[in-house]
């Protein structure tokens, strides 16, 4: 029997904004089930790659595939309706629309009115704080609640492909750390996720694997367990040591 194919393959992606070059051939793969976290400082191309793989931003060489199918020609409605699903940074909802009403505007793509239904529930199932505050207008909403919106929304497509920028920004610590266990848990359901962080030790921490990105290409990748070990990650990015 022949290998599942990976979930995104990025073979030598070049992509950038007119004529500044971001991305400077950029390979990767990830596999079904897995938290990603991509690491690096600013400018360094992290939110051009989800934005590319998305299909926001149009590479000028490489491919990206998508399960083993070429994808870096579809649109992002097109790439949505093959199960990626992309979580901007920043909040990204609808303030004076009521949660129900940002919740149905993520499953403005399925056709089918039952199967809206059924994946509304699911995701109030998931999150019983949005289904008590189901009427509310989404500025009323803390700001974990908010996360949760943002992330229960993308859920309504049954995503295969999660791509989440800067999800910590603006919450507390303790919300931070219920986001990335919200995420892990999405993995050990077959989903796989790819981050973007800035709160480099507690992501890496929550995730499987990592990829740090300098001046954009691949510096780094493996196990997070492993990447956050290294001396230059801990030189960039956590102050030259990682707390216990």
């Amino acid at each position: 029997m022949a290998s599942e194919a990976p979930v995104l393959e990025m073979r030598g992606v070049v992509a950038g904004y007119g004529r500044l070059t971001i991305l400077r051939g950029i390979d990767f793969v990830a596999q079904r089930g897995r938290l990603t976290t991509f690491i690096g400082a600013n400018g360094a191309g992290k939110s051009t790659v989800f934005k590319t793989v998305f299909g926001l931003v149009r590479p000028t060489g490489g491919e990206i595939l998508f399960e083993g199918e070429r994808i870096d020609g579809l649109s992002p409605r097109a790439r949505m309706e093959r199960g990626i699903v992309f979580v901007p940074q920043g909040r990204n909802l609808f303030p004076r629309m009521t949660v129900r009403q940002n919740l149905e505007l993520g499953g403005v793509v399925l056709r089918d009115a039952a199967l809206r239904a059924r994946r509304m529930e699911a995701t109030l199932e998931r999150f019983p704080r949005l289904r008590e505050r189901i009427e509310a207008q989404a500025s009323t909403l803390s700001g974990g609640e908010q996360k949760q919106l943002e992330v229960g929304r993308a859920l309504l497509l049954e995503p295969r492909l999660l791509l989440i920028d800067e999800p910590s920004i603006g919450l507390a610590p303790r919300i931070v750390a219920d986001v990335f266990a919200l995420l892990r848990d999405l993995t050990d359901h077959g989903v796989t996720v790819l981050m973007v962080e800035q709160n480099v030790r507690s992501a890496l921490r929550a995730s499987h694997l990592a990829v740090a990105l300098e001046q954009g290409r691949v510096a780094l990748e493996g196990p997070s367990d492993s990447v956050i070990e290294d001396p230059r990650v801990r030189a960039m990015f956590l102050g030259g040591h990682v707390a216990a």
